[in-house]
């Protein structure tokens, strides 16, 4: 008796339990993944929010603080305006004495035989215009102004003699003369 036992099927069967177990394994590889790409896709998307988000949030922080900043400029800018004008009203309160010591100075400098016709006064600067009897009192009018406390500096710029029309006999001596003021106090004056 002669026994015949066929391995083929048993071999055929192992080979196609083999094939499935191998699918088996490749469909779970790319199960895995693709699960392993999508929570990658997934970390990746919400940390990209997350930023954005921050960075929203950074842009509106900018522009509040971009507002501060422009209330704080015109803050400054109204602070060195408020300073302007405080200097402004320091210095007025600081020469307002002045002003009188400058006329009465002008008159006392004034000597007998002239008179002044016209005073004119940008900022420390003067051009006063008059007339005289002679060139002397023009000369002595300028020795009085360069001895004045208040007053400094004095030039003469146009000295004219004026003729009287029919007889042609000289009437005055019209003069121009530039003067500065002292801008200190002198000592020992009262304010």
């Amino acid at each position: 008796m002669t026994v015949h036992i066929n391995l083929l099927p048993w071999r055929a069967e192992l080979r196609q339990q083999k094939k499935r177990d191998f699918f088996a394994r490749v469909a779970l590889a790319v199960f895995c993944t693709l699960l392993v790409m999508l929570s990658v896709h997934l970390h990746i998307a919400r940390t990209i929010d997350r930023q954005v988000r921050r960075n929203e949030f950074m842009k509106s922080e900018i522009r509040v603080l971009d507002e501060k900043i422009k209330e704080i400029q015109n803050l400054d800018t109204q602070k060195r305006r408020l300073v302007a004008r405080m200097e402004v009203i320091q210095q007025l309160q600081t020469s307002r004495p002045a002003v009188v010591h400058l006329f009465d100075e002008i008159v006392q400098t004034v000597p007998e035989g002239v008179s002044l016709s016209d005073l004119t006064q940008t900022d420390q600067k003067m051009v006063i215009n008059g007339s005289a009897q002679s060139n002397g009192r023009v000369s002595a009018y300028l020795r009085n102004l360069e001895s004045s406390r208040w007053l400094t500096r004095p030039i003469l710029n146009v000295i004219q003699t004026e003729k009287e029309k029919d007889t042609k006999t000289p009437l005055a001596k019209q003069f121009t003369v530039r003067v500065e003021q002292i801008s200190t106090v002198p000592e020992g004056t009262p304010r």
